[in-house]
């Protein structure tokens, strides 16, 4: 597996090359894991209804996503895992693929002194009933892309124009509201150590 730090990258750019690596890979190729930041962006995905929208404006762009789930925000501060795996190589289906995700979040918060977990019902981690990260993937061809979304140290007061993950009474935290004083890039790290545990019998 290929990881890559990519730092802060448009919301679009980043899509636009998952797709294009989804679309060339064989069945060879490596999978990869890419750390990204993104700038202040509402994305939807493709269950998004147009009543979770509860006031866009226009200072922060809307954007569509082919991604599975509904509408959520990014912006600095939050760390976006995007996994581009062939699923079939590896034999996950996607629903072990999405709880495998969860966990490594969650086993990451646990090593931070955290008690996250997940809800059958709602994709994602929660902490004390708010929701700490977003999941979503995309499956083409066998393979996925998109993947988690983690709160650090970030603006949350956008989540307050949506309905996130399309959830009216959903409320979002973050590892700085836990008392967790960690950079992006140290928790970056956390989070790609736990992958590598987690995913250690599926692809290392």
């Amino acid at each position: 597996m290929i990881i890559k730090t990519l730092g802060l990258l448009a919301y679009e750019e980043s899509l636009e090359k998952m797709k294009r690596f989804t679309l060339d890979r064989s069945k060879l190729t490596e999978d990869e894991l890419w750390l990204v930041e993104h700038p202040p962006t509402y994305t939807l995905g493709l269950k998004t209804k147009p009543e979770h929208v509860l006031n866009h404006g226009h200072a922060i762009p809307l954007i569509q996503s082919d991604r599975g789930g509904q509408i959520t925000y990014h912006g600095p501060g939050q760390i976006i895992a995007y996994t581009l795996l062939d699923l079939r190589r590896l034999n996950l289906t996607v629903r072990k693929t999405v709880r495998l995700l969860e966990q490594v979040t969650i086993n990451l918060l646990s090593s931070l002194g955290i008690v996250g977990y997940g809800d059958d019902a709602r994709p994602g981690v929660y902490v004390k009933g708010k929701k700490i990260a977003s999941l979503g993937l995309k499956i083409k061809n066998g393979c996925s892309y998109h993947g988690v979304a983690l709160n650090v140290d970030m603006d949350l007061k956008p989540f307050d124009n949506i309905n996130p993950c399309g959830y009216d009474d959903l409320r979002v935290t973050q590892l700085k509201e836990l008392n967790v004083n960690l950079s992006v890039e140290e928790v970056q790290q956390l989070w790609i150590n736990q992958f590598i545990l987690s995913f250690s019998g599926e692809i290392f």
